[in-house]
């Protein structure tokens, strides 16, 4: 059996590091992530503060934490819902085919036609910045890529022999697919997950830099970095961490992404 490259292992350390900051956020973070103290403003790194104070004396290290929650969260709801959506629109159009198949791909066609970030960035500024208006925009053009990939796997699966005995032996079109090509599926799927969870991150952070992720009351990654840019000749730490913080999340979710397909990969070399 093939063994996991170091690189998943890798990627698994950094994703469980960055978990453990976010859930331990309050008892870890010494100071209160929205607490100012206008004194202290622009301070460097200290043994207090290990990753300094930002323009309006907020502890870095402290909104570094709590960010980490809201980049998490938005992308594991995003992506168990983008998923869910994809694996059962990819599953009708692969499955049924016909005009199914072709209404299905043209709707597909049009999301593609717009530039997700765009489309996102577009809802999130009429609905407003909420962290429930951002998962929404964010939801609704994830789906398409799963889609397509389970379409893809399904028009391929449907034809192998298992399926045609099911069939012959009776078998339901929801019986065949949650009992024999759903868990062909499992392995491909989980991969695409793990690199949706960086293009997530990513997005929301984006969104959030230019000011329609989460509240303004709410920490996160982008926010600092678009704070930290105004200030980054005389305080770079403000945008060096979370920089640093996004670097690590999105780079573990892609070696673990990475070691996963190659793993499953029957072709590849061990």
């Amino acid at each position: 059996m093939k063994r996991l490259k170091p690189k998943f292992y890798i990627g698994i350390i950094l994703i469980l590091i960055t978990s453990f900051l976010a859930v331990f956020a309050p008892q870890i973070a010494q100071h209160d992530p929205t607490a100012m103290d206008l004194s202290k403003r622009h301070e460097s790194p200290t043994s207090e503060n290990w990753m300094g104070r930002d323009q309006n004396g907020a502890d870095v290290f402290a909104q570094v934490a709590y960010g980490a929650r809201v980049s998490l969260r938005v992308a594991f709801t995003v992506v168990l819902l983008s998923a869910a959506i994809g694996l059962i629109i990819g599953s009708l159009a692969g499955y049924v085919g016909g005009w199914a198949d072709n209404l299905i791909m043209r709707f597909l066609d049009m999301f593609y036609a717009f530039p997700g970030f765009l489309l996102a960035l577009s809802l999130v500024a009429v609905l407003g910045p909420s962290i429930g208006n951002l998962i929404f925009a964010m939801c609704i053009t994830g789906w398409t890529g799963f889609a397509r990939l389970v379409r893809g796997e399904v028009l391929h699966l449907k034809n192998r022999e298992y399926v045609t005995g099911a069939t012959a032996a009776g078998a339901g079109p929801m019986r065949i697919l949650t009992r024999h090509i759903w868990p062909n599926l499992f392995g491909i799927l989980v991969v695409q997950m793990t690199f949706g969870m960086s293009g997530t991150i990513i997005t929301e952070s984006g969104l959030s830099f230019l000011g329609l992720g989460a509240p303004p009351t709410v920490p996160t990654w982008g926010q600092l970095l678009n704070s930290g840019r105004r200030i980054l000749v005389e305080a770079p730490h403000v945008s060096l961490f979370p920089g640093l913080a996004i670097l690590i999340l999105v780079l573990g979710f892609n070696l673990v992404g990475d070691g996963l397909r190659d793993w499953l990969n029957p072709r590849s070399a061990n």
